[in-house]
C-alpha cells in the first residue's frame, strides 16, 4: 500500500511513462532530486482530464509504441527509489485483466483512475486492497461536503484536491476555489491532501500549502522534457521546487 511521509510538505512529481527512450532514467533522477513519490501517466489516446502539455506527452509515447502494459514492463525491472502512482483511465483499468495486481507486479502501490466515479469503484477498490495497491480519488471544487467526506473515506495513501475544475497544465496563479477545495477535504481526510492541476512554480507550490499537505507537479516539468530539456535540468527544477515546500512551516 501507498506510505507517504507526515514530516513535510509532499512533493509529487509526474512523468508521462514512455515518452521518450530515457524515461527512467529521468524518473530515477526526479526521484532523486527530492521527490517523495512519483506519478507516472499510462499512456492513453484519449486523456479527457489532461491539457496539452500531456496529451503531446501522451502522443509522444503511444508514437514511440508504449502502452500502458510496456510501460509497466519497463517499471518492474527497475527501483525508481520512491513510492509510484499509475495515472490513468477507466478504459485501462477495466480494461486490462487484473489491473491492480499488475500494477502491484510492476512496483506501483498506488492507483489514480481520473474518470471512474466514486459510485462505480467499489469493486476496482476492492481488487486494490486485495493487491496491496492504494486507490486515490480526486476531491474537486464542485463537490459538495458530503460528496468530499465519501471520497476522503474512500482514499487510500492520499487524497487529490484539484485546485479548479479545468483540465491539467500551467497557470500563473492559484484559482479562487483552490484552497477552499482543500480545506473542505482536510476536515475529513485522515490520509494527505495533495493539491494538483495548474501548480507550474515553487511559488504557487508553497501558496496551496499553506492548506494542503503536498502538490504534484506535473506540465510544467513535461513541457520542459518536451521541449528539449535535459534530465539534468528538469531534476534541477524539482529541486527548486523541493526547497521551496521545505521553507514552508
Amino acid at each position: 500500500m501507498l506510505t507517504l511521509p507526515r514530516d513535510r510538505k509532499l512533493l509529487i512529481p509526474y512523468l508521462m511513462g514512455g515518452m521518450s527512450a530515457d524515461w527512467l532514467d529521468v524518473a530515477r533522477a526526479l526521484a532523486a532530486a527530492g521527490a517523495d513519490a512519483l506519478e507516472i501517466g499510462l499512456p492513453f489516446s484519449d486523456p479527457m482530464v489532461d491539457g496539452p502539455v500531456v496529451q503531446r506527452a501522451a502522443a509522444a509515447a503511444l508514437t514511440r509504441g508504449a502502452t500502458p502494459e510496456t510501460v509497466l514492463n519497463e517499471l518492474s525491472t527497475v527501483d525508481i527509489g520512491v513510492p509510484l502512482v499509475a495515472m490513468t483511465y477507466a478504459n485501462v483499468a477495466l480494461g486490462i485483466p487484473d489491473f491492480p495486481a499488475r500494477l502491484a507486479e510492476a512496483g506501483i502501490s498506488g492507483v489514480i483512475v481520473s474518470d471512474l466515479p466514486l459510485e462505480e469503484s467499489g469493486e476496482f477498490r476492492a481488487a486494490a486492497e486485495r493487491a496491496g495497491v492504494s486507490v486515490v480519488l480526486l476531491g474537486a471544487p464542485d463537490c459538495a461536503d458530503d460528496r468530499l467526506a465519501r471520497i476522503c473515506a474512500a482514499s487510500r495513501g492520499f487524497v487529490y484536491s484539484m485546485t479548479a475544475m479545468r483540465t491539467t497544465g500551467e497557470h500563473t496563479r492559484l484559482a479562487a476555489e483552490a484552497k477552499d477545495t482543500v480545506t473542505r477535504l482536510r476536515r475529513h481526510a485522515t490520509v494527505p491532501v495533495i493539491a494538483g492541476f495548474g501548480i507550474g512554480t515553487p511559488e504557487l507550490a508553497t501558496e496551496i500549502c499553506a492548506a494542503a499537505d503536498g502538490v504534484v507537479v506535473g506540465s510544467a516539468l513535461v513541457r520542459e522534457l518536451l521541449d528539449g530539456a535535459g534530465t539534468a535540468a528538469v531534476a534541477e527544477r524539482v529541486r527548486g521546487f523541493r526547497a521551496a515546500l521545505d521553507r514552508v512551516a
